[in-house]
Parts: structure tokens; sequence; C-alpha cells
């Protein structure tokens, strides 16, 4: 048993290793991380290296534990001050455009299922499931490719996708969960009721969210624990304590960790900066376990047969049905440019949480299940590569991204300040063309509202004067009012 225990954990800790270096490789060569985390989990599969994952229940659960740290981590680090111009949008591409796309892509896939596998007898019922689990954009895949590629994006758009993203998978989920049960009982529902147990649910969802997100705020900034690490541990117990606490009020929980989330990030409570780096690195580690539980359960031969229809179904999401629901939905927004709505439709990302959908379906054992699993893993790679890895060059070609000064992070000096302090930090090193008219701190060109906090040379750190005589290669630490500043700062140093 010990033996069987420790060859678990070595092979875990070779697919981490692995999956660190494919998302290491992602940010050098352009391809998505998420893309290759799936390929890592498929390559050690069963048509693979040859791991035999096949408990659904066990991927099923991974894939919920981790999407509700990926939507709280995300609504954690969401501004209210960002989204609150493009709110609106945001609600309704995450309600009315999940609606249509599952509508659209159920018309889409019935017909072009009939045409390419009639053998296999799809129903207009089931093709509509299988257009529900892909009719949200993936939360993991948007976050993820939007800031490690560091766009900077006009027009408010990277919070209005963020928002859409991180917000429409409970109206995803809920259609799921409905379509599911339609199909077990083999009977036609009374569409009213299920409309408003769906507005129920999205409207307890969202109480929850908000009444429970104040009240973690509350509790952390009154509690004395004593140990200042556990202080982020008591923000992850309220995240799974929101997300199961509204399922036993028929509320989405789904929906409530996301605004517990945004509520919890945009208040100020103690050691929130740890808490939020400790989301950081959990979301991150949530990405990479689920894309390795889902690449090693899907068994690569079995997408042989529906590569055509796989693909078909694909391109005419992307080109035909996003970019329609997209336009439809935010048809009475008249002042949005069609580019920014060409840009939305392009960011129609399908990831882990479609995968999820459809291993739900899975564990339900409805008919057809295995089938509506592969299309929509074929589907998701087809997005992951063809728009994740094209989300820069797209927003280029639109005209939709600000170029703004690279700000160097801080490598030699392990300090940040909270957000409550309005102020802007930096590293710069000292060059040949910085002291050329005097070598001394006071003769550098620097703003009256900027300082130097510390100096490090070689492996020292010293607390400067303006006398301080300053030698290439010097490392600064600077603090200024704030990013306008900063770049003023850069600007009289000269620093591209």
């Amino acid at each position: 048993m010990n033996l069987e225990l420790e060859i678990l954990l070595i092979l875990v800790s070779i697919l981490f290793f692995l999956s660190i270096l494919a998302g290491k490789a992602s940010s050098k060569f352009g391809v998505p991380a998420l893309l290759l985390f799936l390929s890592v989990g498929m390559i050690f599969g069963s048509d693979g290296i040859g791991i035999q994952f096949e408990n659904i229940q066990v991927a099923e659960t991974i894939g919920t534990i981790a999407l509700c740290i990926i939507l709280f981590s995300g609504g954690m680090d969401t501004k209210i001050n960002e989204i609150r111009p493009v709110i609106s949008q945001g609600i309704v591409l995450a309600t009315l455009g999940v609606i249509l796309t599952a509508f659209f892509n159920g018309i889409l896939v019935w017909w072009i299922l009939g045409m390419t596998m009639e053998s296999a007898g799809i129903g207009l019922l089931t093709s509509l499931l299988l257009a529900a689990t892909m009719s949200s954009t993936d939360s993991a895949s948007v976050f993820s490719i939007l800031r490690s590629k560091g766009l900077h994006l006009k027009n408010n758009l990277r919070p209005m996708l963020e928002l859409e993203s991180g917000s429409n998978d409970p109206m995803a989920y809920i259609l799921v969960i409905t379509l599911i049960g339609i199909i077990k009982v083999d009977a036609v529902p009374n569409f009213w009721i299920v409309g408003g147990q769906l507005l129920i649910q999205l409207i307890v969802g969202a109480l929850v969210g908000f009444t429970l997100g104040k009240f973690t705020v509350y509790v952390i900034n009154r509690i004395k624990i004593g140990n200042d690490s556990l202080y982020p541990i008591l923000v992850f117990t309220f995240c799974i304590f929101i997300f199961s606490f509204t399922y036993f009020v028929k509320g989405n929980g789904y929906l409530a960790v996301y605004i517990g989330g945004l509520v919890i990030g945009n208040s100020k409570f103690v050691h929130k900066r740890s808490s939020l780096n400790f989301f950081d690195g959990l979301a991150w580690l949530s990405q990479l376990f689920m894309f390795l539980a889902l690449g090693l359960l899907v068994n690569p031969h079995e997408l042989i047969p529906i590569i055509i229809p796989g693909l078909i179904i694909s391109f005419a999401m992307i080109f035909i049905t996003r970019p329609l629901t997209v336009f439809i939905s935010l048809l009475p927004f008249r002042k949005m440019k069609r580019k920014d709505k060409a840009y939305i439709s392009w960011v129609g990302l399908r990831g882990a949480v479609p995968i999820i959908f459809a291993i739900i379906a899975l564990s339900e054992n409805i008919p057809h299940a295995r089938l509506i699993f592969n299309i929509v893993f074929l589907c998701t790679l087809v997005s992951l590569l063809l728009q994740g890895a094209s989300l820069p060059m797209v927003a280029r070609w639109l005209g939709l991204t600000e170029k703004l000064q690279k700000i160097k992070k801080l490598s030699e000096f392990d300090i940040e300040l909270s957000e409550d302090i309005k102020s802007a930090t930096a590293e710069i090193e000292i060059t040949k063309s910085m002291i050329a008219n005097g070598n001394r701190i006071m003769d550098l060109s620097l703003p009256d509202n900027t300082l130097i906090v510390l100096l490090k040379r070689d492996d020292k750190y010293l607390v400067p004067t303006g006398k301080t005589v300053l030698q290439k290669q010097d490392k600064l630490l600077i603090i200024t009012d704030d990013q306008n500043a900063l770049l003023e700062t850069y600007k009289c140093l000269q620093i591209d």
C-alpha cells in the first residue's frame, strides 16, 4: 500500500512539473498553457503512457471544486470600479447570451450530426444538451489567457470579458441540469415553471453570495487568530462554505462564489494582500489539476470517428453562432463599436467548464453521453488552439490594444504595499547614462513626489540618502504617488 501511494505521488509530482514547464513554454511560444495541460494529461492517459483514470465521479468532484476556486479567485481579482461601466453588457451576455448560444448551437448540432452521423440517432433534446454544455465562455481559460498575455484592451473590454466569463457559468449549469432532467423524465415540461426555477436559483445565488461575502469580511476583521498565515485559509474556508450553503437553500453555487469573491475582493480586510496572492496560486493549481484530470479522462482514439462533425461544429460555433449571439445580445447598446463586438465574439473560449458539464451528463447515464463528452472535448481543443492562441493578434488587428510603458516587476526587493496605500512601487537598475551628470542620488533627475526607499548593491541592502554615491548596476526601489507619476519618473530617467 505504501509503495502504491509513493508511485502515485511521484507520478503526480512528475505531471505537475511537466505541466509547469508547459506553462512556461506557453508564454514563450504563444500556445495557451491550459491546452498544454490537457496535452500532458492525454500523453500520460490510457492511449499514451497508460495511466488508467476512468472514475467519472472523481473527475466531476475535482472539476466542481476547481471551478469553485477559480470563480471565487476571479471575483476577488475583479475591481468593481472597472466593471461598473460595462456591468449591463456583461449581465446580458451572461444570461440572454447563454440562452441564445444554447438554442442556436442546439439547432446547428442537430442538423450537422443528422447529416454526418445519422446512424447515431441524436435527437433535438440531446443536441440542445450538447449545446448547453458549451453555451458559456470558460472563466478559467479567459482569466488565464487574458492575464498571462498581459493584454491591455481599450474600451473596458477586458473587465467586460472577465465579467461575462465569470458570471455566465451558472446559467449554463442550470440549462444543463434542466435538460438532463427533461431527458431522464422523457416528458415535456412546463416551461413557465422551469423558467421560474431558473430565475429563483439565480436570485438566491446572488443574494447568498452578496450576504455571505459581507459576513466573511465582518468575521475576518473581528476574529483574532494569532497565526497570520491562517487568514488566507479562513478565506478559503468561507469560499467552500458559500458554495455548499447555497446548494441547501436551492440557489446557484457558482454564481454565489463569484459574487462572494467580488464582494470580498472589493472590501477592506486584514491580510488582504496575502489572501489575494494565496488564491492566485490556488486558482492556478486548480486549473492545472482540473485540466490534467480531464486530459487523463479522455481516450484520444475515440475522437477519431467524430473529427469531421466535431470540426464542423467547432468552426460553426466560432464563426457563426457566437458572433450572431453577441451582436443580437448587444443590440440595445448602440454606442458599442462593431470592432468591440467582433472581439467579444472571438473571445468565446471553451475550456474545462464545458467538459465538466459533459462529465455531469456521463455521470447521469444520459443516452449518447460519451459522444457528447468527446465532441465537447474536441471543440475545446479547437477553441483553445485557434481562439486562445490568437487573442493578442486579433486585438492588434482590430486596433483594440493599448501600448503601455512596461513596468518591471519587483525581483530584488520582496516588498508589497497594501492596495489601500494609493502608491506605486518599481525597481530600476542604474545605467551609465543615468549617472553621466553626477553619481549621487541628489544628482538624479527625479520628480518631487518620487522617493528612493532602498538600494541594493551586490548582496547588500542600504537605506540611501541624497549624498549616497551610485554605481552602475545598483538596484533602486522607488515609490511614488500613482501609476502616472511612475511613468513620469521613467520618462525623467530616460527608461524605455
